[in-house]
């Protein structure tokens, strides 16, 4: 989108204060109170899954307590279905984050399971999501026991008053107005999925710093003909 990208200004990274719960508000409770103070080191060593439809939440949770902890100066294992150079297990690790499990190849479900029994083995915690409930994963039985063995959560999806409020939320921490004709005007023309409004506000952001103009439907759709 002729350098676009260049001139955008960086989305904030996801962190537990900038997830907007909505009906996921004990999931993130547990999350924060796993978690704790920086300097903890006593965490609970019992597996949590997080289970949802796409745009709920998950990966923004896992990457946002992978940012905590590595801001504490700890180390995490990570793994999801992208992942082709997995490292060895560390036993240094503060903890084992897993994300999109539902994909995992046969490969990436032998790692994870190996990840599993040292991390139970050292009183490690596991977290993982996925985009079905334990029992419904086509895993291998052992992977998918051990997942559905600790603390489980299902996300649901904001509505559209949630919505709504998320990205006036975070239109207002770049200092931008978006006027209820232009929430209207993303939230009908466009996927409703909140990451993928959240990229469309990204690129709005992006549209008006290089142009120089508030941001309102003509300059929406100036934008995307000059995709």
């Amino acid at each position: 989108m002729q350098q676009l990208v260049l001139d955008m200004g960086l989305p904030a990274q996801p962190s537990l204060e900038n997830y907007f719960a909505g009906p996921n508000a004990a999931a993130l409770a547990h999350l924060k109170l796993w978690l704790g103070k920086p300097g903890n080191s006593l965490r609970s060593p019992v597996a949590t899954y997080l289970w949802g439809d796409s745009a709920c939440g998950k990966s923004h949770l896992l990457e946002a307590l992978r940012a905590a902890l590595q801001g504490q100066g700890a180390s995490v294992g990570w793994l999801d279905a992208s992942v082709q150079m997995v490292p060895e297990f560390d036993e240094s690790w503060a903890c084992v984050l897993m994300d999109d499990v539902h994909a995992y190849s046969s490969a990436q479900q032998e790692i994870a399971f190996n990840w599993f029994v040292h991390a139970q083995t050292l009183q490690i915690a596991v977290l993982a999501a996925g985009s079905l409930p334990p029992a419904d994963l086509k895993l291998r039985d052992d992977l998918r026991t051990r997942l559905g063995g600790g603390h489980v959560f299902a996300l649901q999806p904001l509505r559209e008053a949630e919505r709504r409020a998320v990205l006036r939320q975070s239109a207002e921490a770049r200092g931008i107005v978006l006027s209820d004709e232009v929430m209207d005007f993303m939230l009908t023309r466009f996927s409703r999925d909140l990451g993928n409004l959240m990229e469309l506000l990204d690129l709005m952001d992006g549209y008006a710093l290089q142009t120089q103009r508030a941001i309102t439907i003509p300059l929406i759709k100036a934008m995307m003909d000059n995709a």
